[in-house]
């Protein structure tokens, strides 16, 4: 017999995935810059894991899950001072950035938990 609600749960986690790619298609350049300017090798890796999630005909939904929340933990680990510095070595308004995308990603993990 088949079980609606592990399809349901598997049709919600599919559509908060598409949901985090056409975020990145329309933001992943900014967040892509900022992952950058903040020279943590494993916040790029988590970006590039995200992006080769996709890389499928259907995404896997626990990796895209899992980047997001590298990405979330990397953006909330920065130091203010850090991203000040950034700011100003690179002109990149670095701290609004960090927020910015930090709720955003914040809000495409809530899609997953809403989901389960």
């Amino acid at each position: 017999m088949l079980n609606t609600a592990t399809l349901d749960t598997a049709e919600a986690r599919l559509g908060a995935a598409y949901a985090v790619e056409q975020h990145l298609r329309r933001h992943g350049a900014s967040l892509c810059d900022l992952l950058d300017a903040l020279d943590d090798p494993s916040g790029f890796a988590a970006l590039c894991d995200l992006h080769g999630a996709f890389g499928q005909p259907i995404p896997d939904t626990d990796a895209v899950e899992a980047a997001l929340r590298d990405i979330r933990r990397i953006l909330a680990d920065q130091a203010s001072s850090s991203l000040d510095r950034i700011g100003h070595e690179r002109g990149l308004p670095a701290s609004d950035m960090t927020r910015w995308h930090g709720a955003r990603v914040s809000d495409l993990l809530a899609r997953f938990r809403h989901a389960d």
